[in-house]
């Protein structure tokens, strides 16, 4: 059993909040604070019930090292503006003046300097994991998007304290990611897209039971398009995972789900310039970049039948004019249709594109894990959701 969040008597203690703050930064400013806003409602929860807050998260990876462009000062800057109270930055996560920080009731709000400053962290030394411990009386997760790494502040501290339990963030996560697992609504619609068959693997096989509709678009079409023999000109492929591509799609022929790809594409030329719409077949000198307006209406029909949809990586080249538009395009059609379907969007850059899009707000669920999402609907025990389990 994992404890929630309001189930813990949180006065006069001092809480531990794991985040995944692992933001892009440009020029000393927040870029994309998605993971950042996202947490924030658990903040304000601690804050208001809580006598301090202790944050800690990770950022980059400065194996081990001190490194000055991974500093969390920037996001020390943005929960200031947000919270609108003052923010301190601890000048590390361990040691005599973080710990002198930590009891100073005078500051409410300590921000943690970068974990993985400390080899430590992913190595889940017991000490470094002792050593955070000892910032706090009650720990709280809601780092789902590092919930799949066994590290120092994820799992192994847990595991020290009996007051524990899963921030709001985290416990939304699972319970909308369980859903899919346990209980889809159905017609459940699957849409995988983005470069690469083998980083869906895992997530295919396991959901191909349950989903009704699974729609294929992005890079990794086009080894599905290969094993079907169509001409894919200079597209993308994972020559290696051709028969694997076959494979699955027996799979999903044998467990009655109907398998959608690509009908037609926006190509480009070998600079990825020149758009032109062009039929299934691919010539030579072009590549795929985006689906088809042919493809987009059909996907925008299954979407139109779903009670549940599944998104996991971008059909096309979304970062790149004009080929956002089938992203665009199927953004726009689960806001169209939010009033009677549950949407659950995964991957940074899924979400990236749906927010480019500008509907993010009609969006059921903006899962803010990458890795973690596709291990946790791949069925794997992730080590910081472990962690966190109670006795009954």
């Amino acid at each position: 059993m994992i404890r929630r969040i309001d189930e813990l008597d949180l006065r006069d203690k001092t809480v531990f909040l794991r985040v995944d703050f692992n933001v892009p930064i440009d020029d000393g400013k927040i870029a994309e604070p998605h993971r950042i806003e996202s947490a924030l409602p658990t903040i304000r929860l601690i804050l208001a019930r809580a006598k301090k807050i202790v944050i800690a998260s990770h950022l980059g990876r400065p194996d081990g090292k001190v490194v000055a462009k991974f500093g969390l000062d920037p996001v020390r800057a943005y929960l200031e503006r947000s919270l609108n109270q003052p923010v301190v930055l601890a000048p590390d996560c361990i040691g005599t003046e973080v710990e002198r920080l930590a009891r100073d009731p005078s500051q409410r709000i300590l921000l943690l300097e970068n974990l993985r400053f400390h080899k430590e962290e992913e190595k889940n030394d017991p000490a470094f994991a002792q050593s955070l411990a000892a910032l706090a009386d009650v720990y709280i997760d809601d780092a789902f998007g590092a919930a799949h790494r066994a590290h120092a502040s994820i799992a192994g501290m847990a595991l020290l304290f009996k007051e524990k339990a899963a921030g709001l963030l985290l416990q939304k996560e699972l319970d909308y990611l369980s859903r899919l697992l346990s209980k889809p609504e159905s017609p459940f619609v699957m849409i995988l897209g983005g470069a690469k068959v083998s980083d869906k693997i895992g997530v295919i096989r396991n959901l191909l039971p349950k989903v009704n509709t699974l729609l294929i678009g992005g890079g990794m079409a086009y080894t599905f398009l290969k094993a079907k023999g169509v001409n894919i000109g200079k597209s993308l492929i994972e020559s290696d995972k051709i028969e694997l591509a076959e494979e699955l799609m027996k799979e999903a022929t044998d467990h009655g789900v109907s398998l959608y790809l690509p009908l037609d594409h926006v190509t480009g030329d070998a600079e990825k310039k020149n758009p032109a719409v062009g039929a299934v077949q691919i010539p030579p000198d072009r590549m795929g970049l985006d689906i088809g307006p042919k493809t987009v209406a059909q996907f925008k029909d299954e979407i139109r039948k779903a009670k549940m949809v599944l998104w996991n990586g971008p059909v096309g080249l979304f970062e790149v004019e004009p080929y956002s538009q089938g992203s665009r395009a199927l953004a726009q059609a689960l806001a169209d249709n939010h009033s009677r379907l549950v949407s659950i969007i995964a991957g940074g850059d899924t979400v990236a594109a749906v927010t480019a899009a500008g509907v993010a707000d009609q969006i059921t669920h903006l899962s803010t894990g990458g890795g973690a999402t596709l291990e946790f609907l791949e069925g794997r025990e992730l080590p910081g959701i472990k962690a966190l389990e109670v006795a009954a």
